[in-house]
């Protein structure tokens, strides 16, 4: 398994109910189990400046989002994203973006 993303306090696993997310043949996102907390590797600094501005993130967030709708995940919510509060995580915009919905617990999504 690769080495956690920047600011991470822990390292992703291979556990039943897991997911993971590739794009391009590169991971992406890392949701643990329960989907409480979100592991992402946004593409260097030279190919985007912000989350936002992640092709590749996006991509993949928005997998995760439709799979969520799909009703293959059940309500999401995500409490943390590599180790900082959903609610104040700069990738958390881009989940917004995506469709997840602010609560006092993090960022949701409901099928």
């Amino acid at each position: 398994w690769p080495d956690p993303p920047a600011g991470a306090n822990h390292r992703p696993g291979r556990k039943a109910g897991s997911l993971v997310s590739l794009v391009d043949g590169e991971l992406t996102l890392f949701l643990e189990r329960g989907g409480k907390t979100l592991l992402a590797w946004p593409a260097g600094e030279a190919e985007a400046a912000s989350p936002e501005d992640d092709a590749r993130l996006r991509t993949a967030v928005e997998a995760l989002a439709q799979s969520a709708r799909a009703g293959a995940l059940g309500s999401v919510t995500v409490e943390r994203i590599n180790g900082a509060a959903a609610l104040s995580a700069p990738i958390g915009r881009v989940l917004e973006a995506a469709g997840f919905h602010a609560t006092p617990r993090g960022l949701r999504l409901r099928p």
